[in-house]
């Protein structure tokens, strides 16, 4: 066969591969088909050089034609994708290169894209404006921008890539998408089930089968990778419930004829339910006796066998010789399966390691906060022997500071044997916080609060707030400084400065007849007794001048007669704290409780005592729910003199959800000489000497999106009572006797509602709706809606 025809021949090939369309090839004389090259010529091309068009050849001026390096040479040119056509020609001895380059691109426009915008299908396509155009990157891209549909369950979406001749060889690229509906899993069936039903295990799998009613979740969108999860949650499933042998033997996934859902179903074989049979744990560490290792067994002999169950255990063990000392050391599960008896017998072996030591502790993820500031939470130096239960308290009292989102902390190996590396990785969170809070009641009318405060100032984990609140009733000012680590020692130190104006006026109504201002300072220190025990003292100096004012209603204003004047508070105090939470803020397992005592009478015009208990446990339940149970109460005693108004116990929203500021307790009314409430709209609130509230609150897991979001839901039910007053000994007549006495009583409130908080991009944001079902009327003001938004910084 001659040189051309074998040319003309692989052309034809590679049409047909749709590589390249070569054009015609002239005739040529013997002598050029077994000469040599002379001068190869590039024609057709525009924008490419013909240098750069001769580079790619495997053939020079001078070389035979040879058929196999000519073959070589165009399929290089085509492989490059600068050209839509390549021919060779001859031209005596001559090579002629005949080219039609590709267009390049001007611009690229997506049509019909509603579910994901023109950045999020530019960045996965791999074609920009004036690069070259081929075809095949055009289907590459098509491709990857389908597999984003998909991956987004649009498995019926159609991209239709349209070219728009333009001069100069440029060329728009248009992609016409027709998205399509999301693409549902309209049913799971299952195949071989015998020992659980269809529903049973559908209960074990994140993925749902669409139901019109199932309105505000997205497990019911087909994923094929939540899918592969469901395998593998149906093998732990069967598996922790004894069947050994379990094999899931195929999963399949057919698009319905309309191309709108999916139908998966699984084919299973379950298998035959074994029991534990010998259970063994042994030691090749002298210092580890395996026989007290026993007791961190999940498993027992002639259980049920459990793979969770074994995985368990050998957690267990491997924390427990963590506990010891022995950082990496691994625990060998052996599994001997007697299928005639039907029982595994399971042997763990502690294998041999070194006890370890900290080499070294680094710290990373920090950009605001000091390396100290967490170093000094660590209960691991450099030099100690390696504890894992003390690395896991380093790392909660690092969490507990408030300051980082995630806090990790990994063992790697030190440059001997023996040591360790503490990889203290943190992942930081916004601890300045600016606060605004707005309610509205049919008491105090129109309150507004705003708060300003950094819990981790200038990175050393200092704490500075400032707040304000102004109502009806008062206008609220506080400033207060804490410095957690005093003299560089692990000694709390901090102190507030506060004043407080009440004028008592509610829609231009004076509702007591008097004023009162109040200012002071509380200095505070505290410091560990255990690891999670806590003492502070306290001591506070105030000044309350309290002015009486004139009016017609000034028979039943008690505090007009017998508390206006200016007195001095002397005030010394303490408490005790325990605390266990896994975080200050957003805990989720933990016990918080406080009992705190404060004397006032060291000088001054007042002596009393004030006791105080609190008490909050969080308990994580199964799926992700999470309960807290609140307690709290105290009492006030006057020793040798009535307590006051100014030192009495206050309740009402938001510790009580339901009801106002103040919003319950003893009040001061206008009554006649039966008790008969004379206006309901005149009242102010006496507080009480004694007072108990309790929450129970359920946190509601609403999913992976809304925890990312920050969105958390709750449903709660607040009860508390206020009572007892001092105030009967200053009454001089029937009637203010019945109206001091009016409301006091231990009855309990109670209120029923839930809430929702959102992380959101401008701030935190909490909304409260609570419903009282026990009050007492015509006394207590309720406050059904209630709601803070602040931002973080």
């Amino acid at each position: 066969m001659s040189f051309f025809c074998r040319l003309a021949a692989w052309g034809v090939i590679l049409v047909g591969l749709g590589v390249v369309a070569p054009r015609a090839v002239p005739p040529a004389n013997a002598q050029t088909q077994t000469g040599t090259i002379s001068r190869i010529e590039v024609v057709g091309n525009q924008r490419i050089e013909a240098g750069t068009v001769i580079s790619y050849l495997t053939v020079r001026p001078g070389d035979r034609f040879d058929p196999q390096r000519l073959n070589d040479s165009l399929k290089a040119l085509v492989n490059t994708g600068l050209f839509a056509d390549v021919a060779f020609q001859t031209r005596g001895s001559v090579l002629v290169i005949a080219v039609e380059e590709n267009p390049i691109i001007n611009r690229i426009r997506f049509d019909g894209n509603d579910k994901l915008d023109n950045d999020e299908l530019q960045e996965e396509a791999q074609l920009r404006p004036r690069q070259v155009f081929t075809r095949a990157k055009v289907r590459a891209d098509v491709q990857r921008m389908l597999e984003i549909y998909r991956a987004k369950g649009h498995f019926a979406a159609i991209i239709e890539p349209k070219i728009v001749s333009l001069s100069q060889n440029r060329v728009d690229l248009v992609y016409e998408i027709s998205e399509g509906p999301k693409s549902k899993v309209r049913r799971i069936n299952f195949i071989g089930n015998k020992a659980f039903s269809d529903g049973e295990l559908r209960g074990e799998m994140v993925s749902v089968e669409a139901r019109w009613w199932k309105l505000f979740t997205s497990f019911d969108t087909y994923d094929p990778d939540r899918l592969a999860f469901d395998a593998s949650e149906l093998r732990g499933f069967y598996q922790d419930q004894g069947y050994a042998d379990f094999r899931l033997i195929s999963q399949v996934s057919e698009l319905t004829p309309d191309r709108k859902d999916f139908i998966v179903t699984f084919v299973v074989d379950e298998g035959e339910i074994y029991t534990f049979g010998n259970i063994e744990v042994e030691s090749e560490i002298r210092d580890i006796n395996p026989q007290l290792f026993r007791g961190f067994l999940n498993i027992r002999e002639g259980g049920t066998f459990s793979a969770s169950g074994i995985s368990n255990s050998v957690d267990n063990l491997t924390n427990a010789a963590g506990v010891l000392g022995f950082a990496f050391v691994n625990i060998a599960v052996d599994q001997t399966r007697n299928r005639e008896d039907r029982t595994i017998d399971v042997k763990f072996t502690v294998e041999s390691a070194p006890r370890v030591y900290v080499e070294r502790i680094d710290v990373r993820g920090n950009v605001r906060t000091l390396d100290r500031v967490i170093r000094r939470e660590m209960r691991l130096s450099e030099g100690d022997a390696f504890n894992l239960s003390k690395q896991e308290r380093s790392r909660q009292r690092i969490q507990q500071l408030g300051f980082f989102r995630e806090v990790e902390i990994e063992q790697l190996p030190g440059s001997q044997n023996d040591r360790i590396v503490l990889d203290v990785s943190v992942q930081e969170e916004a601890t300045g916080s600016v606060s605004l809070s707005a309610a509205f009641s049919s008491f105090a009318a129109f309150s507004f609060q705003f708060g300003l405060q950094q819990r981790n100032f200038l990175g050393k984990g200092q704490n500075l707030a400032f707040n304000f609140s102004i109502s009806a009733l008062s206008t609220n000012t506080s400033i207060s400084f804490t410095e957690p680590w005093l003299f560089g020692r692990e000694l709390r130190g901090g102190f507030d400065i506060f004043r407080t104006d009440i004028n008592n006026t509610v829609r231009g109504v004076r509702i007591s007849a008097f004023e009162q201002t109040s200012y002071g300072l509380t200095l505070r220190a505290g410091l560990p007794l255990t690891e999670y025990v806590g003492l502070g003292v306290n001591y506070t100096i105030r000044s309350d001048d309290i002015t009486p004012r004139t009016t017609g209603d000034a028979v039943f204003n008690l505090l007009l007669n017998q508390q206006s004047g200016d007195f001095l508070t002397s005030q010394l105090g303490y408490n005790l704290v325990y605390n266990t939470l896994n975080h200050p803020i957003r805990p989720t397992r933990g016990t918080r409780a406080t009992f705190s005592q404060n004397f006032a009478g060291l000088g001054g015009d007042i002596t009393r005592l004030t006791t105080r208990f609190d008490y909050d446990r969080f308990t994580p339940l199964w799926y992700g729910f999470v309960f807290r149970l609140g307690l709290e109460g105290g009492f006030v005693e006057g020793l040798g003199q009535p307590v006051r108004t100014q030192d009495a116990f206050f309740i009402g929203g938001p510790r009580i959800r339901g009801f106002d500021n103040s919003g319950i307790g003893p009040r001061e009314l206008l009554v006649d000489d039966d008790g008969t409430v004379l206006d309901s709209s005149r009242q102010f609130p006496l507080g009480g000497n004694a007072f108990y509230l309790g929450t129970a609150e359920l946190f509601l897991p609403l999913g992976e999106g809304a925890r990312e979001l920050g969105v958390q839901a709750s449903a709660f039910a607040d009860v508390g009572s206020l009572w007892d007053t001092d105030f009967e000994e200053f009454a001089t007549t029937q009637q203010q006797l019945n109206a001091l006495n009016f409301a006091d009583s231990s009855q309990p409130r109670l209120a029923v509602g839930f809430g929702v908080s959102w992380e959101s991009p401008f701030g935190p944001f909490r909304i409260d709706l609570a419903w009282p079902i026990l009050k007492q009327e015509n006394v207590d003001n309720t406050q059904t809606l209630q709601f803070n938004v602040g931002t973080s910084f």
